[in-house]
């Protein structure tokens, strides 16, 4: 016997006696005596209201007034009380056939899948350990790069670790008169990577190669801590203040110069476009500079320059689905993650997060804003955009969170911590096709390099 009939019998014998004889004797067409009341076809509420209460208002004419009386005509027609038989001789008429069954409006109305909320794992699902990672707020030592390969230096060596299969390789290790690192960046093509350093030089590298192309000098003269490319442009803000687009392909690297910071350059960021350059410095203050602006004769005019934030301004994020939105963070005297009209200069929003803000990183799928922390917490936080509600927050580094990079795919955060370890957040889900990273169809940047420079 099949799952199918089996469950039918079972039914069958389950039932109760009394209702399997009620169900015949309501199939029944018997004819009953009219004069016996059919308790079946009686409303014994309605009845038991019409014997004690529902001639109260006619023994009572004094307490009643015409518009008393209209009201409870209106009553008794809306509840169906405006009835004068109790006693019923009749049975019940039959329910109404369905001509449309409720399943096809069910099936109707679910045609359209209702979004599932996304579940945001509270702990990290890998750490690693990061030692002698540089607890400087003004660095910038993670990224990831469109090959899926997390670059992080580590003291005076760059390690580079293979998210697709897990390896692990140690890039290169710089000498103490040249070190610490202070900065790295991926090239578009994931292949080549930039690493600034202590001495104020930056060092071009072919990561498959694992070979040195060239070292950019004579640029800077202090630090350089923070890096941005924008295709065969490495923008390079140094602890002087200025900002360098240094062309890799040529001799004569250095193309245009940005000055308007006092102080260290500690973040860059170059819209998705390309088109406009977000620079924040130690002397609280953020510019943004347009490519149509820049001069190779002369200092480049900012486009707009902000002085709103309080505290050094570091963290610094475009928006993917809006290309004139800007996101960017401040210090520990600021503590404000601030949203800019970049065309206009206008400030959108600002909200206080109550803790120094060291990064910023926008979802790719979702419009989603991830912030990481200082003291207290040291957490990340998930903020719902525009309305910059917390969705989530992350905790498990023991120590300020400096630094984090996003996957190829935008699903999964790296952030690496003064506590000196690496964790990865699958904060962002997963997509539902995951999609190759699209090719660039810029020139290689290092298509014309043959030997170290």
């Amino acid at each position: 016997m099949d799952a199918g009939s089996l469950s039918t019998s079972n039914a069958n014998h389950s039932r109760c006696p009394l209702q399997e004889q009620h169900l015949q004797r309501k199939q029944s067409r018997e004819n009953l005596d009219r004069f016996i009341p059919n308790r079946s076809a009686m409303d014994f509420d309605y009845a038991h209201y019409m014997v004690t209460e529902g001639r109260k208002g006619k023994e009572n004419p004094s307490f009643s007034s015409p518009s008393r009386e209209a009201y409870q005509k209106r009553l008794a027609e809306t509840f169906n009380m405006n009835r004068t038989r109790i006693l019923a001789f009749k049975n019940k008429p039959p329910a109404p056939v369905e001509l449309i069954p409720k399943e096809f409006f069910s099936s109707v109305s679910h045609d359209k899948p209702v979004k599932a909320r996304r579940h945001i794992p509270q702990t990290s699902e890998k750490t690693l350990d990061a030692p002698d990672l540089v607890d400087d707020y003004y660095l910038n030592l993670l990224d990831w790069g469109s090959s899926n390969v997390l670059a992080i230096a580590l003291g005076n060596t760059v390690y580079l670790w293979n998210a697709t299969d897990g390896s692990t390789s140690e890039l290169v290790t710089v000498d103490d008169e040249v070190g610490p690192v202070t900065s790295v960046s991926w090239a578009p093509d994931g292949r080549h990577i930039a690493i600034g350093l202590n001495n104020s030089e930056v060092q071009l590298w072919d990561s498959t190669a694992n070979r040195q192309l060239r070292t950019l000098k004579g640029g800077h003269r202090m630090r350089v801590g923070s890096l941005a490319w924008n295709n065969h442009i490495l923008t390079t803000g140094g602890m002087d203040g200025k900002i360098l687009n240094n062309d890799v392909r040529i001799r004569d690297h250095i193309v245009e110069t940005y000055r308007g910071h006092d102080q260290e350059v500690c973040g860059l960021k170059w819209s998705l476009s390309g088109q406009q350059l977000a620079s924040g410095g130690n002397d609280n203050v953020l510019h943004i500079w347009d490519r149509s602006m820049a001069s190779s004769n002369s200092a480049t005019q900012w486009l707009h320059r902000l002085e709103d934030h309080t505290s050094a301004v570091k963290a610094l994020a475009w928006c993917p689905f809006q290309g004139n939105l800007l996101a960017t963070g401040g210090g520990a005297g600021d503590r404000t993650i601030k949203f800019w009209n970049t065309h206009t200069g206008a400030c959108l929003n600002s909200v206080d997060t109550g803790s120094q803000v060291c990064a910023l990183l926008w979802n790719k799928n979702e419009r989603e804003l991830l912030s990481s922390h200082g003291f207290s917490q040291n957490q990340l936080t998930l903020w719902k955009y525009p309305s910059m509600v917390k969705m989530g927050e992350l905790t498990g580094h023991t120590s300020r969170v400096l630094f984090m990079a996003q996957s190829p795919d935008g699903c999964t955060v790296a952030s690496a911590a003064a506590d000196e370890t690496l964790r990865f957040w699958n904060v962002f889900g997963t997509p539902e096709v995951a999609k190759p990273a699209p090719k660039s169809s810029v020139t290689e940047p290092f298509a014309h390099l043959n030997r170290i420079r």
